[in-house]
């Protein structure tokens, strides 16, 4: 089995609103996400974070502390190992790129109603970022 290190940012404004990027490519074409992708060989966790969160929203931003390691089996040969990061936007323009079919903020009491990517939502309302239920 193959595992991926992959590298999120979860960014939020100050008014609680987070970042989501609604996926274009596999694994889970058309759900929502926190921008995020795989780490490049000799790239640090938070860099990566700190790319894939520019390349997919226009956004710079300042990576903070980590918010979560998870895994997701995606098939029988591939498992990703996700970083998640919070982040706080700090330049840039918003604006889908790579990798993004659309990039919006969403109040945190809105996190609930989209189609999330596996887990995600468990994980935000573990860091308290997303109201329980």
């Amino acid at each position: 089995m193959k595992t991926i290190q992959a590298a999120c940012a979860v960014i939020q404004r100050e008014d609680g609103a987070i970042l989501m990027v609604k996926r274009l490519n596999p694994p889970e074409a058309g759900l929502w996400s926190v921008p995020g992708g795989k780490v490049e060989p000799g790239e640090s966790l938070p860099a990566a974070a700190a790319r894939e969160a520019f390349e997919e929203t226009g956004l710079q931003v300042e990576v903070g502390q980590r918010l979560w390691t998870t895994q997701l089996a995606w098939d029988d040969d591939i498992v990703y190992e996700l970083h998640d990061f919070a982040a706080t936007p700090i330049g840039g323009d918003l604006q889908a790129g790579d990798d993004a079919a659309e990039v919006r903020w969403v109040p945190a009491s809105q996190l609930g109603s989209l189609p999330l990517v596996a887990e995600l939502l468990d994980h935000l309302r573990a860091a308290g970022l997303a109201p329980c239920l």
